[in-house]
């Protein structure tokens, strides 16, 4: 068996090696464009979300509208036959929208990645990050320890309790897990080793696809790491305005 699996690997390649052959130059993109983001003031880093945000919404907009006009149209419509055209015309565009915005992601994912990773670095460097104050920082300083308002200003610790456990974020994106966070937004399976940062590696994917808007689903292996790793990890998506929650919280 082991013969047979050179010679496959010989006439037809090691499909890890080409992974990561076309994985590499999305690393090195990752990288330069944090270290870009290094002169960006604490308020502009959070922007890049909504500037995101916007640009997806932009590139679907003419598919959005005549969506909108097709639901209105099925609105005022008796004919049975006229809706069932017209929902599968806005099936056949929403089919058109969720391509664009699988483009979209693929073509922001090296900035995205950067602006969680500047922002992991920014966490391990200051105690203290002081930023103007949105409606959603005081909606989590009321319940979260960890956001402190000062007049028109929110100032986030890079200390706080993980499910119980207190933390200070000490942690900042290595290669390895940008390639890990690179691998699972492409659908792949990545295997990575013990300590070499699992956790850490889904916040990449998970603040990139939670661009869209639809929410992101994360599946780890027991109640107590899913309670410990939502809590662990919410700072980082929290402090670019998106919100995180725990199944667990929520008993049936």
């Amino acid at each position: 068996m082991g013969l047979l699996n050179s010679i496959i690997k010989t006439f037809v390649g090691d499909k890890t090696k080409k992974d990561l052959k076309q994985i590499s130059p999305l690393v090195d993109k990752i990288n330069q464009y944090q270290k870009d983001f290094e002169s960006l003031n604490h308020d502009k880093l959070r922007k890049k979300t909504e500037e995101f945000k916007s640009r997806l919404f932009d590139k679907n907009k003419i598919l959005f509208d005549k969506v909108d006009l097709l639901k209105k149209e099925v609105e005022t419509t008796d004919d049975l036959d006229e809706k069932e055209n017209l929902y599968k015309e806005i099936d056949k565009l929403s089919e058109n929208i969720q391509e664009n915005t699988d483009i979209f992601l693929n073509e922001i994912l090296p900035e995205a990645f950067a602006v969680i990773k500047e922002t992991a670095r920014r966490f391990v460097n200051n105690s203290e990050i002081k930023v103007k104050a949105t409606t959603y920082d005081r909606h989590l300083s009321q319940s979260k320890s960890y956001v402190n308002l000062a007049n028109d200003f929110s100032i986030w610790s890079n200390s706080w309790d993980a499910a119980g456990k207190p933390i200070t974020w000490d942690m900042v994106h290595y290669d390895v897990q940008l390639v890990g966070g690179i691998a699972l937004h492409q659908g792949k399976i990545a295997e990575m080793q013990t300590g070499e940062g699992k956790t850490l590696v889904a916040t990449l994917p998970v603040y990139l696809n939670a661009l869209t808007g639809k929410g992101v689903h994360l599946v780890t292996v027991n109640d107590y790491l899913a309670k410990r790793d939502s809590a662990w990890m919410a700072p980082l998506f929290e402090f670019h305005g998106l919100s995180v929650d725990c199944i667990d919280h929520h008993p049936p």
